[in-house]
This record gives structure tokens, sequence and C-alpha cells, in this order.
């Protein structure tokens, strides 16, 4: 008779421990990251992009309004005052890729500490160049940072 009782208690515990270990996000997220953990020194590389359409894009967006690249030779646009922006083949030389790219998606990630000195900021503390994050693609995001990394082996603008 004890086991007439004694096998549903049992199935019940079983049913609600295999819930309980189901349910638990955490727990098996946790045990997926470990299985499947992100390897060791692992960083984001920007796909490779064509430095042709990222310099057609570099004209495009206007980029050259705010701008100024040694050596070359854009369209002429109307400057308003206050639009400025480092010259970027020296940029080029000092930082990588992904650093540029951040720089065009996330211009407030890193803000010098002296861009308020040199016109960069808003009167808000917040970088005068726009995000272009929703607005490019990943592609045109890869061809305008190849355009732009490309712009280190200039003679005088190498790392």
């Amino acid at each position: 008779m004890m086991w007439k009782f004694s096998l549903p208690v049992i199935f019940l515990a079983a049913v609600v421990c295999a819930c309980k270990h189901a349910d638990d996000p955490a727990k098996s997220s946790h045990e997926a990251a470990h299985v499947h953990g992100t390897p060791k020194d692992w960083k984001f590389t920007l796909p490779a992009g064509n430095v042709a359409a990222g310099r057609k894009l570099f004209i495009e967006a206007e980029c050259h309004k705010c701008h100024e690249i040694a050596g070359e030779k854009f369209p002429d646009i109307a400057r308003e005052k206050g639009d400025v922006g480092p010259e970027l083949a020296q940029m080029a030389g000092l930082h990588p890729a992904e650093y540029l790219a951040e720089s065009i998606i996330n211009p407030n990630a890193v803000i010098d500490h002296d861009a308020k000195e040199k016109g960069y900021l808003g009167d808000d503390g917040h970088s005068k160049m726009p995000s272009y994050n929703d607005t490019l693609t990943i592609t045109q995001l890869a061809d305008l940072t190849a355009y732009l990394t490309s712009l280190k082996n200039r003679d005088g603008h190498k790392q």
C-alpha cells in the first residue's frame, strides 16, 4: 500500500526538479556560456571595406564639410560657422579601424580632454558630429573606415 502513495510522490518530485532546472535561465545561460564561451583575447574586427566606395561615401555624406584630409581635394561646400572636426589623415595613423568606426557611429563614446577648446563640442557638452548609427549599413561603415585607415600610409602621417 505504501508503494501506491510513494510512486506518485516520487514522480511529482522528479517533475518539479526537472521543471525548476529548465526554468532557470540564469543557470542555463551560464552553462551555455561556459560550454560556448567567448574565446580568450577575442575582439570585434570590422569586416574589410572598399576604400574607393568609402571615399565616395565620405563625399556623399558631406564629411568633408567638417573634416579636412591632407592632400585630398573635395567638392567645394559652404561651411557654416562652427563646422569643425579633426584633420583625418593624422587620426588614421593614431587609431585602429574599430576606434574610427566607433567614432562614426557613436561620436560621444570617447571625448578628448581638449575637445571643447578645439570647438568639437556643442553647448551641451556632446560632440557636434552627428551619430551615423541609424543611417549607415555595416558595409558602408566598413567602406568608410577602410578609406580612413588607408590615409595612414601617406607621407607624414604614418603611425
